[in-house]
């Protein structure tokens, strides 16, 4: 279908925004941590507050409330009939809604002071931004070391995004009642968890990076299923990375945006080698190409600016079809290609003969 021609006020009006778009969210950001808008929405019954009435309430300045009040009403995030603010729809999505508030939390906690690097790191291909929170070649290395905040927002974000498809991904995942599974790239051992839970017989191995493969392994024992799991620590940066074990599934969730075009296919790879003919790899990832709403597909794409700028500097949140070209080259075939939820894709890939 083909798109209206914009106006040039409109395109000019666009590029202010986004010129000016650092100020907004940061705005955003200071009137969510103050209290402001809840307390807006908390009166709304009695037609909103006025600016001195916000100020009594919060013990907040009329002045910083201002600078803060008149950019959010330019904004469309609050709006002021007969002086008394009021909350718009934007003003309590960004307010309320989860995926909107665990979207701009992982902005403001993880990613807002890297991106000022993302021109280094697009010319350097490394992720220069992350040297706001240490020495580290990629954020995994050091992730277990951030400040509480910063990892909570950056769980909170990785989790929002996996947590709610496990229930129906365990379904494909048992179909054929696998008795060992490989978990690659276990994170904090939610997946694990949920699999020990749901079969009495199964039993897990775990790879991931040392710190968090140990985080994972401690919940593990703490829910009670020590004797079921075990772990292998790897990096997958490393030359030659080696599996052991003859796995009947191999899961990984998102776990593949992670890494280059080149290093998906290292990993694919040392998963053929312990692989058998029945042995099912099952990938779950939220592709570009595959999103229903364009704004699913905006977040994905500013996602990718994250790896590039924090998180390892050569990665992306990719479309399917590159995907597979990836997971042919390192001998694999697609076998099922599934929706999974609103976002995901659970592809299952078996050895290629």
């Amino acid at each position: 279908m083909p798109t209206k021609p914009t106006s040039a006020i409109t395109a000019l009006e666009e590029a202010h925004k986004i010129a000016f778009a650092p100020f907004v969210f940061q705005a955003t950001v200071s009137l969510k941590k103050l209290g402001v808008l809840t307390c807006i929405f908390e009166h709304r019954r009695k037609g909103g507050l006025t600016i001195e009435e916000l100020s009594e309430l919060l013990s907040v300045s009329t002045y910083g409330l201002g600078v803060l009040l008149e950019i959010a009403e330019s904004a469309q995030i609050v709006s002021k009939p007969k002086d008394k603010y009021s909350l718009t729809k934007t003003g309590y999505f960004l307010n309320f809604d989860e995926t909107v508030n665990v979207n701009l939390n992982f902005t403001n906690d993880v990613c807002y002071e890297g991106l000022y690097h993302l021109n280094d790191a697009i010319k350097n291909g490394k992720p220069e931004g992350l040297q706001v929170f240490g020495d580290w070649d990629t954020i995994y290395e050091g992730l277990s070391q951030l400040k509480p905040e910063t990892q909570k927002s950056w769980f909170e974000f990785d989790h929002h995004y996996s947590d709610g498809i496990f229930k129906e991904a365990l379904d494909y995942v048992f179909r054929n009642n696998p008795k060992s599974i490989f978990d690659v790239g276990c994170n904090t051992g939610k997946f694990t968890l949920h699999c020990l839970h749901k079969n009495p017989e199964v039993t897990l191995t775990l790879f991931d990076l040392p710190g968090q493969l140990n985080k994972a392994l401690q919940a593990v024992e703490a829910a009670g299923f020590k004797n079921r799991v075990s772990g292998q620590p790897i990096n997958w940066l490393k030359p030659n990375p080696k599996m052991q074990g003859a796995p009947d599934s191999i899961w990984m969730s998102q776990f593949l945006d992670c890494f280059s075009e080149s290093e998906i296919v290292t990993i694919l790879s040392t998963c053929v080698k312990v692989m058998s003919s029945d042995t099912e790899l099952i990938i779950v990832e939220t592709f570009t190409d595959r999103q229903k709403f364009e704004k699913a597909k905006f977040a994905l794409e500013a996602t990718s600016l994250y790896f590039t700028a924090m998180a390892n500097g050569t990665s992306k949140m990719y479309p399917a079809k590159v995907l597979k070209k990836l997971i042919e080259s390192a001998g694999l075939m697609v076998s099922e290609d599934h929706p999974l939820g609103d976002y995901h894709t659970l592809l299952v890939c078996k050895k290629r003969e």
